[in-house]
């Protein structure tokens, strides 16, 4: 990989790229917020409660989860080319599916398609820029996510005013199928690093050549603490955008998704104000205090007296957690650089973890013991990001003096 700067054609490349990984964020940014806009809708249309959205929720991030994890190994295999071109038509039928769906089963089936191409997008869409990018990864994964969040509050406004003109809410859905379906030509068109894994001796001497922390296993500690601090992150960060429209039930449908918009729209002003001072502190300890923050003002959210208060401390909810998901992958590509597409895919697999334990469970609480508590418990697991982030910094400091320690000449090794 060239150094950035290094000719024009490299950074040509680089910005096609760029452009190609932020539309494949847009995109899964946009449709993971059909269902949530579209919840009240969806919930009259099939006779479903809110335990049978939370079904939904489940099947979509136990399939979200698989195609990440299956589609950084498939990569590492196959190519970002075929992977990611065919991830895209996958995706894209699935999203069809919900508006063709004749019936409650079908639109479940329809769900596993779509969570299964997501997935494998996110992760491989990740792992592209963390690639391509080897330098100022703070920024670039922060501007790569606020594709994300564009796409994200973006659906709830659009959803809400094309719902209550009139507009049946199965043609929004067909519509985007048929939008993100194109973006299956870019990745058969452009020029981009193939993301396969070196055999043998060939990776082993990289991994060398890179320094350390490339050529331990993917299974060591450190990485499974990123994996609980992304896990724990995006089960929060689901939990209170799955369900804000159906917390603040007593609002107009329109009042509602400006709330879940705005959430959003913190979350990716979040993220921009991160891609420029991110660099300037070190990555873990920023990313340590936008999770302190999330989890006070999800509280002050969930508890606040009045409605203009609650949907201005979502919105700043969202500011606050805007940065931790992108800082968290590229703490991940900082240790493990010559593993980008499987870092991506298995971080990213790891954040579903966290989607498919909590945000489809806050459904059956929503009926037992109510949904305000349900929304409490997002706070509990910003806090507990906060602090796997904490004992990662102090796990992967031991392994890091250890390696050192036995690198020293004199040293058994």
């Amino acid at each position: 990989m060239e150094d950035p700067g290094s000719s024009a054609d490299a950074r040509r490349t680089r910005l096609k790229l760029g452009i190609v990984g932020c539309l494949t964020l847009l995109s899964i940014g946009w449709t993971g917020l059909l269902i949530p806009s579209l919840i009240r809708s969806i919930e009259s249309t099939f006779d479903q409660t809110d335990a049978g959205i939370g079904v939904i929720y489940l099947v979509y991030a136990v399939t979200y989860m698989s195609g990440s994890f299956v589609g950084g190994s498939l990569t590492e295999r196959f190519g970002r080319r075929l992977v990611l071109g065919g991830a895209v038509l996958v995706h894209a039928a699935g999203v069809a599916g919900f508006g063709l769906a004749p019936s409650w089963a079908a639109f479940v089936v329809a769900a596993l398609v779509a969570g299964s191409g997501a997935g494998a997008l996110d992760g491989g869409g990740n792992g592209l820029v963390l690639d391509v990018y080897r330098e100022g990864r703070g920024r670039a994964m922060n501007l790569l996510h606020v594709s994300f969040g564009v796409g994200a509050l973006a659906a709830p406004l659009a959803v809400g005013v094309l719902v209550e003109a009139g507009l049946p809410w199965q043609w929004i859905t067909i519509g985007t199928a048929a939008v993100i379906s194109l973006l299956a030509i870019a990745y058969a068109l452009i020029a981009m690093p193939s993301g396969r894994r070196m055999a043998g001796a060939a990776a082993e001497r990289a991994a060398a050549a890179a320094g350390g922390p490339g050529a331990r296993s993917l299974l060591a500690g450190p990485l499974l603490l990123l994996g609980i601090a992304i896990a724990t992150y995006v089960a929060s960060e689901v939990g209170v955008s799955n369900w804000i429209v159906r917390f603040l039930d007593p609002a107009p449908l329109t009042t509602a998704t400006l709330a879940l918009s705005l959430f959003w729209a913190g979350l990716t002003a979040g993220r921009l104000v991160s891609s420029v001072i991110a660099d300037r502190f070190d990555h873990l300890w920023f990313t340590v205090a936008c999770a302190l923050g999330m989890a006070a003002l999800v509280a002050v959210a969930v508890l606040a007296p009045a409605l203009p208060v609650s949907i201005a401390a979502f919105a700043a909810a969202g500011a606050a957690a805007g940065p931790i998901f992108p800082m968290i992958l590229a703490i991940g590509g900082e240790r493990y650089p010559e593993r980008s597409a499987a870092i991506g895919g298995s971080l990213v697999g790891m954040a579903v973890i966290g989607s498919v334990v909590y945000p489809p469970a806050m459904g059956f609480l929503s009926v037992t013991i109510g949904l305000t508590a349900a929304m409490l418990g997002n706070v509990l697991l910003a806090l507990a990001c906060a602090v796997a982030l904490v004992v990662f910094s102090r796990v992967a400091g031991r392994a890091d003096a250890d390696e050192r320690r036995v690198g020293e000449p004199g040293l058994p090794a």
